[in-house]
């Protein structure tokens, strides 16, 4: 699975899954809404296994630039919270960095 793909797929699953609970202990949401909140969890952490890297921490650093991107976006399409141009830079700086620790010569 290519890295951009293995990420991307991680940070969907990982914000669902805290979204999940943050819908149960701060929205008043079922506390069934855990168990696809556990099981979204479990496929980020398995996702992130895919990425092809020697280190797991350089794999879980670059990806922090993605996660950052895509919870702006979960922002906008979940929540429906516009990211203000503040977020909007905040972001593109992350993505900078992640692609800077994935394509940086070794």
């Amino acid at each position: 699975m290519p890295t951009i793909a293995a990420y991307i797929g991680a940070a969907f699953f990982e914000i669902a899954g805290c979204f999940a609970f943050w819908g149960w202990l701060r929205l008043g949401k079922p506390i069934w809404w855990l168990i696809p909140g556990m099981v979204s969890l479990a496929l980020f952490a398995w996702l992130l296994t895919l990425v092809e890297s020697d280190a797991a921490g350089r794999a879980y650093a670059a990806y922090g630039g993605v996660y950052v991107a895509a919870s702006l976006a979960w922002l906008w399409a979940a929540e429906g919270f516009r990211p203000d141009r503040w977020d909007l830079i905040g972001g593109t700086i992350c993505l900078a960095g992640a692609a800077v620790i994935i394509a940086g010569p070794r």
